[in-house]
């Protein structure tokens, strides 16, 4: 009898799963939830708004010999790639059969690209990387991998970047969207070559998607093409003054793309919000292992197309003094992503602002998953493959405090090894960045393999710190540093300082843009910044004399204009400016000499001379100092409050001090155009090293 009760409970049991299977069957071929429910959906199961439990549908792969395309279905979302090419030519969800622009070419739908030139030839070339071999990776009921390769020989040179190129996408049971990733390889021997942009991009319908979300506060309708087309273009192409606008509520905007740009640490989630059905389509970045140059380097998001961006690599904000060069005597790999693209929905009823807030919650939700446990490529190493090494970081500063003292929030991070803040000029590796909790603890987790440098640098103080030996990471290694300790440059008391040592001129005088070239959305303290032509305002503050700095008297928030730029003085004309700084002394040492610690921000193509206590009959005297010719970060132009990171420490002998009145001039000497200037960081005039004065 219990032999039988047991067969007739196996039957039921089977027939449960085959029932199972016959609902999975059926939801995948209807393809997606009801449109008039919010789709919020991450997992093989999950639940609906109304709290109804679902089983997703399983993933499914459709070729068809006859057209030259694959297509990913988990009954959520439909992703249509080229085959064997690699780009996105379709994805359809919620109804919408194509989020993407299907009036652009189907290469120019979704796409990586690469900006590059070998030496002999400086004229940069566009490649849009078409694969010409397509695999299947994985294919199960719960995921599927593809990937499409393009293999380099000597007969490509000249048409097709040095690169051997493998472009993965992945589409998972009960996700509502795909992953993509990349992984690119250089052979030793290959021909030298500069690559000064790797990103991925989306073209979506101007028809649906007209609203873009970056942040909380930065978000707003957005222009069309044709609205740029018919607008006024001003100092560069990318700015566009919106004169007559498909929708009058944009007339008198400047539409540039550069206004919405965003830091590597801050660039975790941005992407656009159809109305009509309400959808969005996300752009969701979980790591910055794989992007360039630091935790604070500057990239593009999303701007009008509508476009939607994940940029790996570029010169945006730094110019060529990052290392885009690669020599053909070092053969290079590396993987770019995986970066998500997240879709969402919510009914006509619903506010619309919700998808934003979910697509947040979706990217802490993959920020967590980090590293992903899926991607199939071996050379995407899994968390049980990597590192982790610790410490704790203190500041020793013996003008400020006699023993070492522990600071919060000083980034700390291992990138290749190199000099002291090499790290901000570094693309070729991957980086790994953390903060330090309120005793100067730090621990980076999920650490590739590989020979790093420890660098660090501290809000608050100047200069950049780098641990004194490479430090190798194996899987499984825990790494424990220990206190290390960072003394920032320093050769005497604080006598005064203008700013803020942080890496950014924002604490700054940052003015009001001009009313015609106003932009909604940067309208606050913190962002002004982003406002266009900012530069043009220094002549209306100085119209002939420039800016004068008493040490006491004077407030840096309010007096000290935050871009060091060319006062404009006639058509196309442009003359250089000097500052200066006023300052007393009640005594000079002769002890030894004083210093001038200057920090800058950015720079671009400029000479910064530094004089001391001169006058109009000396002006061809040789400076006290000069930075020669430097910068190519275009931050000026480009709307950002700092560029690449300079120091100097400028000797000043005691015998060209005054007691009483003194002087600074600072000088940026060339002026060929309005973007030429610097931003300062920090400014800070000490006396001799042991001496009782200042602080």
């Amino acid at each position: 009898m219990a032999k039988k009760r047991r067969s007739c409970e196996g039957i039921r049991a089977s027939a449960v799963v085959l029932l199972a299977l016959v609902i999975i069957q059926s939801l995948s071929l209807l393809g997606a939830c009801s449109p008039e429910t919010s789709s919020f959906r991450n997992g093989p199961r999950s639940f609906n708004n109304k709290g109804e439990f679902k089983i997703s549908p399983r993933v499914k792969l459709y070729m068809n010999r006859d057209r030259p395309e694959v297509v990913m279905s988990n009954g959520l979302v439909q992703v249509t790639v080229s085959r064997p090419g690699g780009g996105v030519t379709g994805i359809k969800y919620k109804g919408i059969d194509n989020l993407l622009d299907y009036k652009n070419k189907v290469e120019r739908r979704g796409y990586w690209d690469v900006i590059w030139n070998e030496p002999r030839d400086p004229t940069g070339s566009y490649d849009v990387l078409k694969a010409t071999k397509f695999r299947v990776v994985k294919l199960d009921e719960d995921q599927v991998e593809l990937s499409f390769t393009r293999k380099w020989n000597f007969s490509h040179r000249g048409s097709l970047v040095p690169l051997n190129v493998d472009m993965r996408y992945i589409m998972r049971r009960g996700v509502s969207g795909f992953y993509f990733y990349a992984i690119m390889e250089r052979e030793e021997g290959w021909p030298d070559v500069y690559m000064d942009q790797i990103r991925a991009v989306f073209k979506l319908r101007e028809d649906k998607f007209r609203y873009m979300a970056l942040s909380d506060h930065k978000q707003k309708l957005m222009a069309l093409n044709e609205d740029r087309v018919r607008g006024q273009t001003l100092d560069y192409r990318e700015a566009v003054l919106l004169t007559n606008p498909t929708d009058q509520r944009l007339k008198g905007e400047v539409d540039d793309k550069y206004q919405y740009s965003s830091e590597n640490k801050d660039n975790r989630v941005h992407g656009w919000i159809s109305h009509n059905p309400r959808v969005g389509f996300w752009m969701i970045t979980p790591s910055d292992e794989f992007r360039t140059c630091g935790p604070i380097k500057q990239e593009l998001t999303s701007h009008a197309g509508p476009t939607v961006l994940s940029m790996f690599s570029s010169t945006h904000y730094a110019g060529r003094e990052i290392d885009t060069y690669y020599a053909k005597g070092q053969p290079w790999k590396k993987v770019l992503g995986p970066a998500f693209v997240y879709l969402n929905s919510v009914s006509s009823h619903e506010n619309p602002r919700a998808l934003w807030e979910d697509a947040k919650q979706q990217m802490l939700r993959e920020v967590e998953s980090w590293p992903y446990d899926f991607p199939r490529s071996k050379d995407f190493p899994k968390s049980h493959q990597r590192g982790r090494v610790s410490g704790q970081l203190q500041v020793h500063d013996r003008y400020v405090n006699e023993k070492p003292m522990s600071e919060k929030s000083a980034y700390v991070g291992l990138a290749a090894p190199g000099d002291a803040g090499s790290w901000q000029a570094e693309t070729r590796g991957y980086q790994f960045w953390t903060k330090t909790d309120e005793e100067g603890h730090f621990a980076i987790e999920n650490v590739r393999e590989g020979d790093y440098n420890l660098y660090a640098w501290v809000p608050g103080f100047v200069g950049d710190y780098k641990y004194g030996f490479n430090i190798t990471v194996r899987a499984g290694s825990k790494i424990n540093l220990g206190t290390v300790v960072f003394e920032p440059p320093r050769n005497g008391p604080t006598l005064w300082e203008i700013g803020v040592p942080d890496r950014s001129a924002a604490e700054f005088f940052v003015p009001d843009p001009y009313t015609k070239y106003k932009n909604p959305v940067f309208t606050g303290p913190s962002d002004k910044f982003r406002q266009y032509g900012l530069w043009e305002r220094y002549a209306d503050f100085y119209p002939k004399d420039d800016l004068l700095y008493t040490i006491g008297v004077s407030n840096y928030t309010r007096d000290w204009f935050f871009a060091h730029v060319n006062r404009k003085v006639g058509n196309n004309t442009f003359q250089p400016t000097t500052r200066q700084i006023i300052f007393q002394l009640e005594d000079v040492s002769n002890k030894g000499n004083y210093t001038l610690q200057l920090a800058l921000s950015a720079a671009t193509f400029s000479n910064l001379r530094v004089r001391l206590n001169f006058n109009s009959r000396q002006r061809n005297m040789r400076p006290l100092f000069s930075t020669g010719t430097i910068g190519r970060d275009n931050a000026i132009a480009r709307h950002g409050i700092h560029g690449l990171y300079r120091f100097y420490s400028i000797n000043v002998p005691s015998y060209l001090l005054n007691r009483g009145n003194n002087t600074i001039y600072l000088t940026q000497s060339r002026n060929n155009g309005p973007f030429q200037g610097v931003m300062y960081d920090y400014i800070r005039f000490e006396g001799p090293p042991n001496s009782n004065e200042g602080s």
